[in-house]
């Protein structure tokens, strides 16, 4: 990758590390497609990464407004469809991985629009958790079924329940990844070489986190997804 892309790739962790921190979710729907785009070999390696500190952060500077119940449900129906977005991984080939990033990206985004107002519940819960389980192991993006069951509830109980059920699943994700091949250490190296970009955003997120318009954040972020979604599959 050249110097601009490093530099673009920083910004890109940096807004996209503020924007998580903040509202709760954003962080792989921005990086990914722009990583994407740069190299398409960083993904998702690099994005499940990379949010393994942010989302440890999150979680214990919010721990106070976790939903454990919902937490729990989510976490089991995610381990539970992790080989599946590994399978996804083994079906799809390294040239056509940003075109999938990218579609699932768009699609989404525009669920996470046009959804109604609800009271999630056990179904619920368990459906995000697949969802999640197998998009983000294939792609590093998972976070838009977890912003659809949440949408509707306090901003402090989004961002630590999202964030705990993001850490635990990046983990198992990544564990399966390596265990089957499919990870590099030069991806992990990645991560390490931009953690003060991601330090950067995720400080700039505690300024604002308290008093930040989580619902309007999230359709910017959304509307972001969607344009850089279809960038990325219009793209090389």
């Amino acid at each position: 990758m050249s110097g601009e892309g490093v530099a673009v790739l920083a910004v890109a962790v940096v807004v996209a590390a503020f924007v998580q921190g903040a509202s709760g979710l954003g962080f792989a729907l921005i990086v990914a497609p722009v990583a994407g785009l740069l190299d398409p070999g960083l993904l998702p390696v690099f994005v499940l990464a990379s949010m393994i500190p942010l989302n440890l952060y999150v979680a214990w500077r919010e721990r106070a407004a976790l939903d454990l119940r919902g937490a729990g449900w989510i976490t089991a129906a995610r381990l539970a469809a992790t080989p599946g977005g590994l399978l996804l991984l083994w079906a799809v080939p390294d040239r056509r991985l940003g075109l999938l990033v990218g579609a699932a990206t768009v699609l989404a985004a525009v669920v996470s629009l046009a959804a109604p107002a609800f009271t999630p519940g056990r179904r619920a819960y368990a459906a995000a958790g697949v969802v999640t389980g197998l998009t983000e192991t294939a792609t590093g993006v998972g976070g838009p079924p977890l912003a659809l069951v949440y949408q509707h509830r306090p901003p402090a109980e989004l961002r630590a329940t999202v964030a705990v059920c993001f850490l635990v699943g990046e983990v198992a994700s990544l564990g399966l990844l390596f265990a089957t091949g499919q990870g590099r250490p030069e991806q992990l190296g990645w991560a390490v070489l931009l953690l003060p970009a991601l330090a950067a955003g995720a400080w700039l997120s505690r300024l604002v986190h308290h008093r930040f318009d989580a619902r309007r954040m999230r359709l910017f972020v959304l509307c972001f997804a969607l344009v850089s979604g279809v960038v990325l599959m219009l793209g090389p």
